[in-house]
């Protein structure tokens, strides 16, 4: 398997493509991290995009939800779909209003969903959405009944086509801009996960979970 994803028409970038990747760790590692993607696709000739929980294994995002979901019965239909993941890193502040940016890391994933039927499988791909959102968890939860696998349906879409799109560094100010007695620099940015909150109905002797006291984002130890 190449390291880079070949570029298309649909996923080479066009506007500043110094930043556009195409590296296939790249564009893994942006996935791995997120927790939440935007699916777009088309109904009745209407846009939409939803966001959704999902999960990368190997060459292929999941996404799941209820039978009823608008959004999976559309795709479970082949219709072509787009998936985008961002993560904003910080906020990049300029000597100008115009060059005023943002420091992020992005991924947009083109393909065609199909249906994930087989229980065990299923099984297998909601242990490791658990797992990218909190690993360890699986191991200490009640698995999916027969009966709650039959109403979860699962899409499995293929990375067809992607690329990757990163703005890192501080501003770019004009040249004569430098000169101007006005701050500049860059405001990191990151989620952090606060204390844990305990159910009210928790059994008195349950402990919170080093998983989720030391929690650091997805696939965190």
């Amino acid at each position: 398997m190449s390291d880079v994803y070949e570029p298309t028409e649909r996923t080479t970038v066009k506007r500043l493509p110094a930043r556009g990747s195409y590296d296939r760790k790249v564009v893994h590692q942006i996935l791995d991290e997120g927790l939440i993607c935007h699916l777009g696709f088309v109904v009745d000739g209407q846009p939409f995009v939803i966001p959704t929980i999902y999960v990368r294994v190997g060459e292929t995002l999941y996404v799941h939800g209820s039978p009823a979901s608008r959004m999976l019965r559309t795709l479970e239909q082949g219709v072509p779909a787009c998936a985008t993941v961002t993560h904003v890193d910080g906020l990049v502040l300029a000597r100008s209003a115009f060059h005023h940016s943002m420091n992020y890391r992005s991924v947009v994933v083109l393909g065609t969903a199909t249906v994930v039927s087989e229980p065990d499988k299923k099984n297998e791909i909601l242990h490791a959405l658990t797992d990218h959102l909190i690993r360890g968890r699986w191991e200490e939860i009640r698995h999916p009944s027969p009966d709650e696998l039959r109403r979860t349906l699962v899409l499995a879409l293929p990375i067809e086509e992607a690329s990757a799109k990163i703005r890192t560094g501080p501003p770019l100010d004009d040249e004569e801009d430098y000169a101007l007695r006005v701050w500049a620099g860059v405001l990191p940015l990151k989620i952090t996960a606060s204390d844990p909150i305990a159910d009210s109905r928790l059994a008195p002797e349950s402990a919170i979970p080093p998983y989720a006291a030391g929690y650091d984002g997805p696939n965190s130890a």
